[in-house]
């Protein structure tokens, strides 16, 4: 999807390597962490060059970090709308703070866990960004149905045969009659979120949402 959101011209990528931007004869990005401890911090000159060589006026800078807002389909849809996105992605013991302080715009995480680097991350907000432009996935509505597009979880999914292995499709996935089909998905749903997902039933302030 991302190569063919490139050739609709839907989306730009540009790859911008910080070591690039060094001065040092061994082009160090990262040094020993002032106080003592464990692990390598990126140093702020080499980050600070690499991200102000490409941002435009309007660009978000999102610092991939375990520290930032969770990742969510509300944000996916949220970054779909900007126009220029860079994303700062950390190493080791992660970035300097004056990286976070005066550079970047906006932090998420995709998770309550740890991971090498933050380009695995950056790939998954990507993905789930560029996704949701539009064109990208060949026709209006595509995401409109998918989990956490509505809320809740999206409802079971069949295709041919009607039976496999003793197993058969919904009758009512057969019927032809869309408001008997619309109203088992939303059950689906429903249960499906209910079972596997209750907190997405919840507003923010933690009260029961109306699925009415």
């Amino acid at each position: 999807m991302l190569k063919r959101a490139t050739r609709l011209g839907a989306v730009t990528f540009r790859l911008v390597n910080p070591r690039d931007f060094t001065t040092d004869v061994h082009r160090s990005t990262d040094d020993r962490p002032y106080g003592g401890g464990p692990g390598m911090v990126m140093k702020p000159e080499p980050l600070f060059a690499a991200v102000e060589s490409v941002r435009s006026p309007e660009a978000s800078v999102i610092l991939m970090s375990p520290q930032g807002r969770p990742f969510k389909q509300a944000v996916a849809r949220e970054l779909a709308l900007a126009s220029h996105l860079i994303f700062v992605c950390g190493h080791y013991e992660g970035v300097d703070e004056r990286v976070r302080l005066s550079l970047v715009s906006d932090e998420i995480s995709i998770g309550d866990y740890v991971l090498t680097n933050g380009a695995l991350p950056a790939a998954v907000v990507i993905d789930a960004v560029v996704r949701l432009l539009p064109g990208v996935l060949g026709g209006e509505g595509a995401t409109e149905e998918e989990s956490f597009s509505q809320g809740v979880l999206e409802y079971p999914q069949y295709t041919r045969p009607v039976v496999y292995r003793g197993m058969p499709v919904p009758e009512v996935l057969l019927s032809g009659n869309h408001a008997a089909v619309a109203a088992w998905r939303r059950e689906q749903s429903d249960l499906r979120t209910e079972t596997r997902r209750p907190d997405l039933l919840e507003d923010s302030e933690g009260n029961a949402r109306d699925r009415c």
